[in-house]
Order: C-alpha cells, then structure tokens, then sequence
C-alpha cells in the first residue's frame, strides 16, 4: 500500500510517463526494464549448527557474525518475465554501470531500452563514462532512454516486485556470510525464474492514478479552484 504524496506537476508528470510507458504493448524493439537496488546484510553463523537426522531438524544457533553487506541488482523486464538480477559488492556507479552493459547485452536488437529506475545519485550518464571512459560510455548511454519514478513514489518502479520476490524466494531467512555465495543463489533463483518467464502483470494505470490522487491532468495541477 503507497502513501498519498503532496501531488504537484513534477510528480504528475514523472508517474504518468512511466504508467503510460507500462500500458505499451510489449515491443522487442523497445523493451521495458525496470531496476532497483536491494541492500543484503551478509551473516555467518557464530558456531557451526546440527544437521539434519532422521527424527530431528536440522538446527541453527541464533548467534551469528555479520560479514559486512552487498547488494542486489534487482532487473526485470515485467512484460516477458526476462530478468537479469544478480549479486554485487555494492550499488556504487561502476556497478551500476555493469549491470547497465549486462542489459544492453541482453537486447543487441534493440533500437531503444526504456529503463525505468528511481533517483539515486548514480543513475545517470556519468557512472557509464567514468566506468568504461567517454566513447564507451556514451554509446552505452545512447542505447537506454531512463525514466525516471518521482520522489518518494518509488512504488512506481515494477522492481520492486521482483525485490520482494528475490527477498521471499531467494534469500529467506537464509544466513548468507559471503558475497560469492550471494551471487551462487541469486544467479541460481534467476535462472529458474527467467525460465519460466515470471511476468509482472501492472494494472494501475494513468485513470486511475487520477480518480486517485483526485487531479483531472497536468494542465489542471496550477489552478486554484
């Protein structure tokens, strides 16, 4: 459940692009892809547990080592179920820029990735260009047009479903105490997921957030009455 934000034309303007961009037919040429960063704790267990045995569970100590964090790239396409989450040491721009060349990798065909990401400071051209130098990074850039959610709305952004999928279905109460195995798992739950074609079915729409949010268009959003 969202919280209803002071609406004003910014706002308006930002959740209407990436609503009207959802409503789009699915386009090989144009493919929706959505990206959103989920911050992992890495624990370890203090002292090793008991293993399972015929009669009695496996059992795990509740005292446990924190091994530092990590991250997850959470990136789905929500029209076909095609994902590209995955594990990194950080969020920071060159990881960021990494994963922006996985996508770009995943569509050569592709005359225009649409990218719809939230507003953090390094999802802009500079993290492509200080990563791979200014040619690279530039012609990277040029491949993706990013849509941007509007402050505090984040709820806009379809990854966020797929943060709360990796977050039930991968990670669970798991104790995961290093950044390969991290990796190991979420690599292994994409694959099965990307297989199956997971998709993401986004039914509010721009009427809606109209009736909601009660503004009858970015034209109305100045008037006093």
């Amino acid at each position: 459940m969202w919280c209803v934000p002071a609406i004003d034309r910014e706002y308006v303007e930002r959740m209407e692009d990436v609503l009207r961009l959802y409503a789009r037919p699915h386009n090989p040429a144009a493919p929706v892809v959505c990206l959103d960063e989920r911050p992992v704790q890495l624990h370890d267990s203090a002292r090793d547990g008991a293993p399972a045995r015929p009669g009695a569970c496996a059992r795990l100590d509740y005292e446990y080592v924190r091994r530092g964090t990590a991250n997850v790239f959470c990136i789905v396409e929500p029209k076909t179920g095609t994902r590209l989450t995955h594990g990194s040491k950080n969020r920071k721009g060159p990881a960021f820029a990494k994963a922006m060349r996985r996508v770009a990798r995943r569509y050569p065909l592709a005359n225009r990735i649409h990218m719809v990401v939230d507003n953090l400071n390094t999802h802009f051209e500079k993290s492509l260009t200080d990563a791979f130098g200014q040619s690279e990074g530039r012609a990277l850039w040029r491949r993706f047009k990013f849509h941007y959610t509007p402050k505090h709305a984040s709820w806009l952004n379809a990854a966020e479903m797929e943060a709360g999928l990796v977050s039930r279905e991968c990670l669970g109460k798991r104790r995961i105490g290093t950044l390969p195995l991290l990796k190991t798992e979420v690599r292994a739950w994409t694959h099965r997921a990307d297989r199956a074609q997971r998709t993401i079915k986004w039914k509010f729409t721009v009427n809606d957030a109209r009736r909601i949010f009660r503004y009858d268009g970015i034209a109305t959003l100045g008037s006093e009455h």
